[in-house]
């Protein structure tokens, strides 16, 4: 009896243990940040009280506040008849695109323009303007309008940094004004916003296309042509020469033979024979003494 009651004591005891924990410590703790004990600022988060129409604190600093302190008796009231502003300081970014402008040449220039923004000063940004974001977006446009308009084409089109810092500089004082700081801001895209334009150039482009590689076909012709006519030169120049040295090897090589008349008999003979065989005429072969009149007439030729 006495281990079963200690049983029903612990199990009671850790039944209530838990429901405190889960149940009852959320809802104190809700009590404590209702009359404004204490808060929780994240972080890159600001908390603005605002008691009456009036700022009472503002809470920039992430980690955990005792409100007392900072705000005095109105931090027990400012949750329940103020309203507590809770902002994102974090780094935020936007991109406007094809902004209209015109170049010093009149050509219709569209302009991308990327931009980084974050809270400066929460007040004024709660209050400042209504729209701040909006407003400052108007705000790069119209910079972008005014001061990149009339600029020199080819200066438009190559000096994207300056033309960014022209706008940052522009921007920045008024955009602080509303609470809003603008960050890094670069010029991501220039293009034509005229079709016809963009087709006349595409065109011109495609036709310088095609002039430079037919000068280079025609080049590289001419360069064939030139080393082809080089190399004919030289081989006619060196066939001349083997012709003009011929008749000399020749004379040359028939004095040396003639030196023995039983060669240059037997070398004469080989030489006739052979333009015989290679002339594909028809030969007759007679005995040596016989009548060559008698011998054609019973060959069944006709003398010429």
């Amino acid at each position: 009896m006495i281990f079963d009651y200690i049983s029903f004591e612990m199990f009671r005891g850790v039944l209530i243990g838990f429901v405190g924990l889960t149940i009852g410590l959320p809802i104190l703790f809700s009590i404590f940040k209702l009359f404004g004990i204490f808060a929780i600022v994240q972080e890159r988060q600001s908390l603005v009280y605002v008691l009456f129409g009036d700022v009472v604190g503002v809470i920039d600093e992430p980690g955990f506040h005792f409100l007392w302190p900072r705000l005095g008796w109105r931090a027990i009231i400012v949750n329940i008849f103020g309203k507590c502003h809770a902002l994102d300081m974090r780094l935020d970014q936007d991109y406007l695109r094809s902004l209209p402008v015109n170049s010093e040449e009149g050509a219709p220039v569209g302009i991308g323009i990327w931009y980084e923004m974050f809270i400066s000063d929460p007040v004024f940004y709660l209050f400042k303007n209504t729209d701040p974001r909006g407003s400052l977006a108007a705000n790069v446009s119209n910079s972008v309008v005014r001061c990149l308009s009339n600029m020199p084409l080819a200066e438009m089109l190559v000096s994207r940094h300056k033309m960014s810092q022209t706008v940052r500089n522009e921007v920045s004082p008024k955009s602080h004004e509303w609470g809003y700081k603008l960050g890094s801001v670069y010029i991501r895209k220039v293009h034509f916003r005229d079709l016809g334009m963009i087709k006349q150039i595409e065109s011109k482009v495609v036709n310088r296309l095609r002039q430079v590689t037919s000068a280079i076909k025609q080049d590289g012709t001419n360069q064939v042509n030139i080393i082809a006519s080089t190399a004919e030169r030289e081989a006619a120049i060196e066939f001349a020469k083997a012709a003009a040295i011929r008749p000399a090897v020749v004379g040359a090589a028939l004095k040396e033979i003639s030196k023995d008349p039983e060669v240059s008999r037997v070398m004469f003979e080989v030489l006739e024979n052979q333009r015989i065989l290679e002339s594909q005429a028809s030969t007759v072969i007679l005995p040596k003494g016989s009548d060559l009149l008698r011998n054609l007439l019973a060959a069944g030729l006709k003398p010429s």
